[in-house]
């Protein structure tokens, strides 16, 4: 069974990262904060489909859903100073 840790850790080695947390505690569902400057630029299919290549063949084999979201450094200093 997978932990949130494991896919927290599977997604920062895949992916450069300023953020991530992961949320889930049965092993097959997990939600997911991502922030990560690779995203400027790109919409959010864009910026899930870099996550989803990160976490390779996982995402077929040991997620059974995942929920994202993304957020390049800016925008999630934006969220931040608005909470």
């Amino acid at each position: 069974m997978l932990s949130a840790e494991a896919l927290k850790n599977y997604i920062a080695q895949g992916l450069p990262c300023d953020h991530v947390q992961v949320l889930g505690d049965d092993g097959q569902h997990f939600e997911a904060v991502i922030v990560s400057p690779l995203f400027a630029g790109k919409n959010m299919v864009q910026q899930h489909q870099l996550v989803y290549q990160a976490l390779g063949d996982r995402m077929k084999e040991e997620i059974h859903a995942l929920s994202m979201r993304t957020f390049t450094p800016e925008a999630w200093a934006k969220f931040n100073a608005m909470r």
